[in-house]
């Protein structure tokens, strides 16, 4: 609970903080992350937002994303994961994946800037952000495994 909290926090501070943070705001380090689904395997090069700040600030004030590439939200310990996309200006799939890889759902294509929320159906171990649209076109669905070393199941 105390570990929300301080992400909520962080959320707010961030989102009053306003577009100088996403002044030259520079994309990560990115690492391999793979979606097995009935349509085949799909690749993409993803971002870790491991600590508060990094979730907290996530993909706000970017004006675009690759067509690959993504961010990987950890969530320790696993929990419901509630988003918002307030101050981010790029519609996204939200990809709720389970501690043992698997798809739990999503939430496609999100209203940006807006404060409505999404949610996770239960505990998650985390939470990926795709461009929004992107689960449609590779016919990604719940039940897909997501093959990453989060979750011991890269390959």
């Amino acid at each position: 609970m105390i570990a929300r909290c301080f992400a909520t926090l962080a959320l707010i501070l961030v989102s009053f903080a306003g577009p100088a943070l996403g002044q030259g705001q520079r994309e990560g380090k990115r690492e391999p992350l793979a979606i097995e689904s009935a349509s085949g395997r799909h690749e993409f090069q993803v971002e870790r937002a491991r600590t508060a700040e990094e979730q907290a600030q996530g993909l706000m004030f970017r004006r675009s994303m690759a067509a690959q590439h993504g961010m990987l939200f950890d969530m320790v310990p696993p929990r419901v994961a509630t988003f918002w996309m307030k101050n981010t200006f790029i519609p996204l799939d939200m990809i709720f994946i389970g501690t043992d890889g698997r798809i739990r759902n999503i939430a496609e294509r999100t209203i940006p800037e807006t404060t409505s929320t999404y949610s996770s159906d239960g505990p998650v171990g985390a939470v990926l952000e795709l461009n929004g649209g992107t689960s449609a076109r590779l016919g990604i669905k719940p039940g897909d495994l997501v093959r990453h070393s989060l979750f011991g199941t890269a390959k």
